[in-house]
């Protein structure tokens, strides 16, 4: 009996030490990005055009691939019901609402946490365990400063980019099944354009941009805190893609409760 507390105890206190280290990462990037805001010759430009790249472009053909198979489930399953009321034109103001507002960064960031934020764990991991992070700050060299922030802020303003050409992606499957069930090409895009409105198109902007920072930071806080272990790059690469589909999940329950309690 006693062992099982005992496990219990040596479970709890390892959950106590992980979160203290995720609270000081998250404390060190902070005040990283301060750090950067007030010397920005001193940010490395270089790093970050690289990581946007690798991100954002080499990013976009899965980002729209991925948003126009999309569109077209969504306009086949919603228009094979609507049809036998003849409202199928109607998929397109659900098509423009959910792209836009719910769907487009959603899947997007679940993307870019799959693609980029395990690519972050793994970079940094790798460096971690051959002790190249021990060499950046025996050099006088944060680390954090040195590695993370590049790669938060290119996945941050990277992530409207590709969530922009995912919907846009969307909205051509959506036309395309339309066009075959005979609703004209000019009827689809007034009724896409009627249902989203400046406002809703730069709420699902802003909520990428969220979503950018959150799995960018996940991924190169698991690769800061990855184990000099046989295993410990492939376990900080999982911990990346998992926790930053659980904090999309998070934060997009929260902004849809504030968003409701504003009234938007």
């Amino acid at each position: 009996m006693s062992g099982i507390f005992h496990r219990v105890g040596e479970n709890v206190v390892a959950k106590a030490r992980g979160a203290d280290e995720v609270f000081a990462f998250t404390g060190e990037a902070f005040s990283a990005a301060i750090w950067s805001i007030f010397h920005p010759h001193r940010f490395r430009f270089r790093d970050f055009a690289r990581a946007f790249e690798r991100t954002c472009c080499d990013g976009l053909p899965i980002a729209s691939g991925i948003g126009f198979l999309l569109g077209l489930i969504l306009a086949f399953e919603s228009a094979a019901a609507l049809r036998m009321f003849g409202a199928e034109v109607y998929v397109a103001d659900m098509l423009g609402i959910a792209l836009f507002r719910e769907l487009g960064p959603i899947i997007t960031a679940i993307v870019l946490a799959g693609r980029s934020g395990s690519a972050f764990a793994a970079e940094i991991g790798t460096m971690k365990v051959d002790e190249e992070l021990d060499a950046l700050t025996t050099m006088g060299l944060d680390p954090v400063r040195f590695l993370v922030m590049p790669r938060v802020l290119a996945a941050t303003l990277a992530m409207p980019v590709l969530t922009i050409f995912s919907e846009l992606a969307g909205l051509v499957g959506g036309a395309i099944v339309l066009r075959m069930m005979d609703v004209p090409p000019v009827v689809y895009w007034q009724h896409v354009m009627s249902m989203s409105g400046a406002m809703t198109i730069a709420a699902g902007l802003a909520k990428g941009a969220l979503f950018g920072f959150l799995v960018a930071l996940i991924g190169c806080g698991a690769g800061m805190g990855t184990k000099s272990t046989a295993d410990g790059v492939g376990v900080a690469a999982t911990k990346a893609v998992v926790g930053g589909m659980l904090a999309i999940a998070i934060s997009d329950g929260v902004l849809a409760v504030v968003a409701y309690a504003w009234g938007v």
